[in-house]
């Protein structure tokens, strides 16, 4: 906000106005405890992360510019949801990405089984530099969206019906059936559909490996998109930020607000469900285990 916005809102609230001094020093204030928060150390594992980006418009150079926000939300072990860190560079590309997820790993980010996000190739690759070892979920939601873009808007409905019959199979051997037999029928009508479908098999059905009881959280971004939303809510009301500063302070803040009330909220997980997830992850690396004990 601007001193003249601040001055205003207090003299509403019934006090006298404030100081442009009074103002930078409530900033500075607030700066410093958003870097301590974006610095943090991350402790334990994080099973589960969600990346995403959201617009905002911040003057530099003497002109307004669309800048990418990017932010990372995580599981931990024991089932409770945090907000990792959030950052703000010129385009979402992947050498933003890829410094952003470095920046987390150096934080102490580990454990990472599954990566949320949507397909922009630079953030892919990233990911694959940066968390190695973990597998990659493509947003449902964005791949749906992207294989009715081949369709008719007349046959769409039809089209996403079929589709969602592959995700609500029991088990991945079942959905990856249904998949072959939802392109076969695809096929002769819109081929371009079918073929963008059997290209990302892999990629869509990789959450089904997990807990059952974890999938509809992590098959899309939908958690952090909503995150995003809260985010877009109070950015919104300032319009164009007049420089970066401003908008990380803003963000941060929003961020700040919403860890803590995940902090005293309920876990997103059960601790049983997520200690079945560390178990099998446990009983799978057990033979590379007993090899390394052997040589």
């Amino acid at each position: 906000m601007s001193t003249r916005k601040v001055d205003d809102l207090v003299q509403a609230l019934g006090m006298t106005g404030i100081s442009r001094s009074a103002v930078s020093r409530l900033c500075m204030e607030l700066d410093a405890d958003i870097q301590r928060f974006r610095s943090r150390k991350l402790e334990g594992e994080y099973p589960y992360v969600w990346l995403d980006a959201t617009y905002l418009k911040v003057r530099e150079d003497s002109r307004v510019r669309s800048m990418a926000m990017v932010m990372a939300i995580g599981v931990r072990e024991i089932g409770e949801r945090q907000i990792l860190g959030y950052d703000l560079g010129s385009a979402e590309n992947g050498a933003f990405w890829l410094e952003f997820l470095r920046s987390l790993v150096a934080r102490g980010l580990k454990g990472v089984r599954l990566v949320i996000s949507d397909s922009h190739q630079g953030l892919k690759q990233a990911i694959q530099s940066a968390i190695q070892g973990a597998a990659w979920q493509r947003c449902r939601v964005h791949f749906v969206r992207n294989v009715l873009a081949h369709v008719p808007k007349g046959a769409q409905q039809m089209v996403a019906a079929s589709i969602r019959t592959i995700f609500i199979q029991q088990d991945q051997a079942s959905a990856r059936a249904q998949l072959g037999h939802v392109a076969a029928g695809l096929e002769k009508r819109f081929p371009k559909a079918a073929k963008v479908l059997l290209d990302v098999e892999e990629d869509i059905l990789a959450f089904m490996v997990f807990p059952q009881e974890h999938w509809r959280q992590i098959y899309s971004t939908n958690p952090l998109e909503r995150l995003n939303k809260e985010v877009k809510r109070r950015t919104d009301v300032v319009g164009i930020f007049p420089n970066r500063a401003s908008a990380m302070r803003l963000a941060g803040a929003v961020l700040m607000e919403q860890d803590d009330e995940w902090a005293v909220g309920k876990r997103y997980f059960s601790q049983e469900s997520m200690a079945k997830l560390m178990s099998r992850d446990v009983n799978e690396r057990q033979p590379e285990i007993l090899l390394s004990r052997v040589s």
